[in-house]
């Protein structure tokens, strides 16, 4: 692949960073620079939110009609299917990400952005039930944009995540400053360039790559901003919050998990161990909810580890591009030596380590930031591995007793974003899954979201939801309009609590 060349996206208008600044975005499967990109600073950040601003306050996009938005969400769409291979290449080589899952991740970035621009043709103006009486009142609530967007987004699935929030924030009638990770920026950029060549107004979609604490913090900071949409780490989500509090800006935040994945002792055991394996070793692990925890019963306990560890050594870790590979890297040196680290106090704190721990031998892999699939035995729940977020491949595995055991230890922890649980009786499994304190159960599968269902956590996973009608209304304002029927002021009687009625001729 050539060398790719990013400059910032905004106004409607390819540019160099103020200064010129640029940083190298890299292949974390071997380190060959992928790009070099304009790097987003402070000054930057103040052009783009002003041309936002200007195109919400002044421009036509929050004021076209809903099927002329839907239509020009349609032109994205059709976008990214028509170049899908080419961003698949690119995804491959500047997230680690492996072929296989690439394609998976392109399609269904699509996927999800056409049922937003259908969401942009609907009317979703709701009247209010047991209100509204002809005569009397009309009333109904409307749905408004909330006006300038922040987004920004993570590296695990750089063209998914700016597709999440630049999708609603659209249909809604928002203009939005989008961030892609300074990991990951390319398939982003790319996106910018089909926003310009489907001939969006200017400003109403701004692409700035850069880093956090250069341009996340000064878009987060911004007065002009009115909404921040941010997906990453619970720890950061924390600083944006408090930051945002000053203007209290609308937030949506999609933050960090610690999953729990728990077998009944009636399961299938071959799917749930091919699922347990996915849960966990999904993207290396790098996924927010992933299935970290796996909670076992005594009575099938050994057999499944047995079954679990033979076929997670059967994993072939790899160049990403090779349709062979099932693990791809770590998406840089300081996340590979993040999962080492995790690794390493899983040893001292007691755990066994039954497969995995360590960085692959292979020569022909000492250029990437890879991590060994790795299990760990006689895990405690309050080890640290059970209880901080790793983002790499490394399970724990937690005995049970009985279910009620599995379920007290799955929602002791400070996350709830997602959850599983396998068993043949369906009925046994939903009585479990309506007691976990996630946003996301799964019965008998794992990663399956919808961009028809709501996806979001409890507790320190975060605050409000993607996806949906539910994600979508997070991109907007909720208007009560009180619409007057009676048009005689003798027969309005409340108005005499303040006004003295006219005296009669």
């Amino acid at each position: 692949m050539s060398l790719k060349e990013y400059q910032l996206f905004f106004d409607g208008r390819f540019a160099e960073a103020v200064g010129g600044a640029k940083f190298d975005s890299v292949n974390p499967a071997n380190q060959e620079v992928v790009a070099r990109v304009s790097r987003a600073g402070a000054a930057d950040v103040q052009k783009a939110v002003g041309a936002a601003r200007a195109a919400f306050d002044s421009g036509p996009w929050p004021r076209l009609p809903r099927e002329e938005r839907s239509a020009a969400i349609k032109k994205l769409v059709d976008a990214i299917n028509a170049r899908a291979k080419e961003l698949v290449d690119l995804e491959v080589a500047d997230s680690g990400s492996t072929v296989r899952k690439a394609k998976e991740d392109i399609y269904l970035s699509a996927r999800n952005l056409n049922y937003f621009s259908k969401l942009a043709a609907m009317e979703l103006t709701e009247n209010v039930e047991g209100l509204t009486k002809p005569g009397t009142s009309r009333n109904f609530v409307a749905r408004d944009p909330i006006g300038v967007v922040a987004a920004i987004i993570p590296w695990n699935f750089p063209l998914k995540m700016a597709v999440w929030k630049l999708g609603p924030a659209l249909a809604a009638g928002n203009t939005l400053v989008l961030k892609p990770s300074e990991l990951t920026p390319c398939t982003a950029m790319e996106l910018a360039r089909m926003v310009h060549d489907a001939g969006f107004p200017a400003g109403v979609v701004n692409v700035l790559p850069g880093f956090g604490e250069e341009a996340g913090e000064a878009l987060v900071r911004d007065p002009r901003i009115d909404k921040i949409a941010f997906t990453g780490s619970t720890e950061v989500g924390k600083k944006i919050m408090t930051l945002a509090a000053a203007g209290l800006k609308k937030l949506t935040l999609e933050c960090g998990g610690k999953s729990a994945n728990i077998v009944l002792d009636d399961a299938d055991l071959d799917l749930a161990v091919d699922g347990s394996m996915y849960a966990i070793f999904y993207h290396q692990g790098q996924c927010c909810e992933a299935g970290t925890r796996l909670f076992l019963p005594d009575p099938i306990y050994d057999v499944f580890m047995k079954r679990l560890v033979e076929k997670t050594k059967l994993l072939k870790l790899g160049d990403p591009a090779d349709p062979a590979t099932d693990l791809g890297p770590t998406i840089s040196r300081k996340q590979q030596e993040r999962v080492l680290g995790y690794i390493k106090k899983g040893l001292d704190e007691g755990a066994t380590l039954v497969t995995g721990g360590g960085i692959p031998k292979d020569s022909t892999l000492s250029r990437g930031f890879f991590v060994e699939p790795t299990i760990f035995a006689d895990v405690t729940n309050m080890m640290t591995i059970a209880q901080e977020e790793i983002f790499g491949p490394v399970l724990s595995v937690i005995r049970y007793r009985n279910v009620d055991d599995a379920i007290a230890m799955a929602n002791d922890s400070k996350y709830g974003l997602g959850g599983g649980v396998w068993s043949r009786d369906t009925d046994r499994a939903l009585t479990v899954a309506q007691r976990l304190r996630a946003g996301t159960v799964w019965v008998n599968e794992w990663h399956l979201i919808s961009e028809r269902a709501p996806f979001g956590g409890y507790k320190q996973s975060g605050i409000g939801r993607e996806f949906g009608l539910e994600g979508f209304k997070e991109y907007t304002e909720a208007k009560h309009v009180h619409v007057d029927e009676i048009g005689l002021r003798d027969k309005k009687f409340w108005y005499d609590t303040v006004v003295p009625k006219s005296p009669g001729p």
